[in-house]
């Protein structure tokens, strides 16, 4: 139970954070490294009241300090507990007692939401933060785990740098910072094997870089660069990469020989997704527009298919495939993240996209690079789940297989102090990847005796 409690405080910490030392970046990333650093080492052993009373205390001290600046509602959410349970839930719902207005409904209906999907709340807890990565001076806009890997994470950031991390070292440890775009990187992809990462940018370059070394071993830009926006490899033929730009247009690129082909969308190309045999691809933008294409492996042509609208005129951030994810719901489906405060989840059928869900998160900017993922084991209990950054610097879990849409919440992860862009679960859901706008990862522990359970 204590660890609960220790992420409460830190996620505390996190959310004044953004108010400390305004001119010195890198002190509050230090700061917030050391203070969990602290409640991990001296954060045992201690009873649920003793942390009640820390918690209340430090959060009265912190309000006196920093004044208004700090959201009310914000303290209000402190009460949600990162594993969730009715003894939990009540224990912490004493933390608003420092709220002036003494308003405590909101927290409870929130904790009621959270203990309605109760089929994920023990196995979809975390421990404690693993790890803090800080390599980046702007904002880290994607993490991906390698294919079936536990360890390696790759980072891509507004800096223009790429990032690799090896989470399982003790410590974590950073393996290298790849330089080689001259403006912010937009997308990157792991191929098949691990052996080659693909980046994307708004210089206009793709560049693929090896695994082994670190070194770009092929960069390719137009003579008239277009800005990249997205890009990925083709899941069967590594020596394809598909790529989206910002005038529209889906490009197709041999690594090999160079050769460029292009299929125009409209719009800007946010996002891109192929099914595992590489035949169907998805591309999405920022009008509010799907395209699904067939893909010629042999010829590398496009064929359109069909141009699905997803009801709003908003940029589609981020779009993932999965064959299947529950045994309810054992067909093809897409999980699109839309900049207007929405998450779909679509069925794929050979007449297109049939909208199953959509659930509402914090997201409006239509610069905000919101993405989501699936969570990777397949279930084969009632229901499945999916996770998601949101600008209310949070981490939410979402039980897709549930009845009712206000009950789907199942987790909700605080320790950003700013817009949660990247999520990634590496492939035995052992740890959780998150990055924000300004620049931090965190690494989550998975509380594997939950899961057990």
């Amino acid at each position: 139970m204590s660890t609960a409690w220790q992420q409460q405080v830190f996620a505390l910490d996190a959310r004044y954070n953004a108010h400390r030392a305004k001119n010195h970046p890198n002190f509050r990333t230090l700061y917030i490294r050391r203070r969990n650093q602290l409640l991990r080492e001296f954060g045992g052993g201690k009873d649920s009241a003793l942390w009640k009373q820390y918690l209340r205390l430090r959060g009265i001290l912190l309000q006196n300090r920093y004044g208004s600046s700090f959201d009310q509602m914000s303290l209000r959410r402190l009460s949600i507990n990162t594993r969730v349970s009715p003894e939990s839930t009540a224990q912490l719902s004493d933390v608003d007692s420092f709220n002036k207005e003494g308003d405590l409904s909101p927290c409870r209906d929130k904790s009621r939401a959270y203990s309605g999907s109760n089929l994920f709340d023990n196995y979809y807890s975390f421990v404690n933060v693993h790890h803090i990565f800080d390599q980046h001076s702007s904002a880290v806009t994607m993490v991906k785990f390698a294919n079936n890997d536990r360890a390696r994470l790759c980072c891509i950031s507004n800096d223009s740098t790429v990032s690799i991390c090896n989470l399982l070292t003790q410590p974590p440890t950073l393996e290298c910072i790849m330089k080689g775009h001259e403006r912010e990187v937009t997308g990157c992809d792991w191929s098949f094997a691990n052996d080659l990462i693909v980046t994307s940018s708004l210089d206009g370059q793709i560049c693929v870089w090896n695994t082994s070394n670190y070194k770009c071993i092929r960069s390719v830009r137009d003579s008239v660069p277009t800005e990249l926006l997205s890009c990925l490899f083709h899941p069967v033929n590594n020596n394809i990469v598909v790529a989206g730009n910002i005038k529209g247009q889906v490009e197709v690129l041999n690594i090999s020989t160079g050769i460029k082909l292009r299929n125009n969308v409209g719009g800007k190309v946010l996002s891109l997704a192929f099914d595992s045999s590489g035949n169907s691809l998805w591309a999405g933008n920022d009008l509010g527009y799907i395209m699904s294409f067939y893909f010629n492996v042999n010829s590398g042509k496009l064929n359109k298919h069909k141009r699905i609208f997803v009801g709003v005129s908003a940029a589609i951030t981020n779009i993932n495939w999965r064959a299947w994810i529950s045994r309810e719901a054992r067909d093809p489906s897409l999980l699109v993240n839309i900049a207007a405060n929405m998450i779909q989840l679509y069925r794929v059928t050979d007449k297109g996209l049939q909208l199953k869900r959509g659930f509402i998160i914090e997201h409006k900017n239509q610069n905000s690079h919101i993405r989501s993922t699936f969570c990777p084991i397949m279930s084969f209990r009632k229901g499945a789940c999916i996770v998601t950054g949101s600008e209310d610097s949070c981490v939410h879990f979402l039980d897709i297989g549930c009845e009712s849409v206000m009950n789907a919440a199942v987790n909700k992860l605080q320790g950003h102090s700013s817009p949660v862009f990247g999520v990634s679960f590496n492939y035995d859901e052992s740890l959780l990847s998150t990055s924000d706008q300004q620049g931090l990862v965190i690494v989550w522990k998975r509380d594997t005796k939950s899961q057990r359970e």
